[in-house]
């Protein structure tokens, strides 16, 4: 049976939240084709990460344990996944559409003559053919592709599109450990802080709840109540792109398709009408509250539970019931 191989990356000594979700799109593809799922976890000492995974249902659990591992490294992660790649034969490498991803994925790919599909949001059966899927024109269409030729093929998974939550469990392997030569001429660039454009930059991706922020909230003063919503509720403040271009928040901030894509488990809109290309970046949300005076706001057409109302009153509301607890 060919194999599935899943290249999953550590953020902070934990596995990345979309990590997780790859591997539960690597079983459910599994499930469809019969292939085996083999997962790789990357690091300077993967141990204790890779417990995350410690009743994930894999023929294999694989450590590459190497110094040059961790912090990333482009060129040691490419070594090290070659190497990989070629003990494994998979027909089929998954990895999380992450910053990290798309930083060395196209260069792993580039090795073995292969495309990579990028930002997948899912795939399906037709005949003995997988299909996957991936947005074009922002959002606007769906795309079907089809790999030819021999493996391995590379496939990257758009955040949210599987939930980690639907991990499959059961008797999980015990992690073995691949050892990796890395040869230091071959390192070609120094790791520094990882994709952070400014110092306070910050992953949405990995944002269990966020507040995000519309024109809805009329004047770029009254951000900071959506900042304290965000302080009471413990999340993260996120924003629709007019509201980043208007410099009200950085653009580190900014979500949808010219932004970031984020799969929390609440979703609070604070005025955003819900153009496509921002809702883009949220449809792996697994509630979405909107808020927005205008009752026919695309947004509420996605969203779980709705507030018709000025956000300027609704948010203190909010917040005086929060702080009674």
């Amino acid at each position: 049976m060919a194999s599935i191989l899943i290249l999953t990356e550590l953020r902070e000594g934990k596995l990345h939240p979309q990590s997780i979700e790859t591997v539960a799109a690597g079983q459910a593809l599994a499930a469809q084709t019969g292939g085996d799922v083999v997962v790789a976890v990357f690091g300077a000492d993967p141990k204790e990460a890779a417990k995350e995974l410690d009743n994930a249902s894999a023929s294999r659990l694989i450590l590459m344990q190497h110094d040059a591992l961790e912090p990333y490294n482009p060129d040691a992660n490419c070594i090290a996944a070659s190497a990989l790649i070629d003990e494994v034969g998979p027909e089929l490498v998954l990895l999380p559409h992450t910053y990290q991803a798309r930083d060395y994925a196209p260069a792993l790919a580039a090795r073995y003559r292969r495309a990579l599909i990028s930002d997948c949001t899912g795939f399906a059966k037709d005949g003995a053919q997988t299909v996957f899927m991936r947005q074009v024109l922002q959002g606007k269409a769906n795309a079907a592709v089809v790999v030819q030729g021999l493996g391995p093929h590379f496939v990257s998974m758009q955040g949210g599109a599987y939930l980690a939550d639907s991990l499959a469990t059961g008797a999980a392997p015990a992690a073995e450990t691949m050892s990796v030569d890395i040869d230091a001429s071959r390192i070609r660039v120094a790791a520094q802080a990882p994709f952070l454009g400014a110092a306070k930059s910050v992953d949405l991706s990995a944002a269990q709840i966020i507040v995000s922020v519309g024109r809805g909230m009329e004047a770029p003063e009254n951000v900071e109540l959506a900042q304290k919503l965000a302080t009471a509720l413990k999340a993260e403040v996120g924003a629709s792109r007019p509201v980043c271009d208007a410099q009200w928040l950085p653009n580190d901030r900014q979500i949808g398709s010219s932004g970031q894509t984020v799969a929390p488990k609440l979703y609070l809109a604070l005025g955003i009408s819900g153009s496509i290309q921002h809702m883009m970046g949220v449809k792996g949300a697994r509630s979405i509250v909107a808020i927005n005076k205008d009752a026919h706001a695309p947004i509420f057409k996605s969203a779980d539970y709705g507030i018709v109302g000025d956000t300027l009153e609704v948010v203190p509301a909010l917040l005086e019931t929060l702080e009674k607890g």
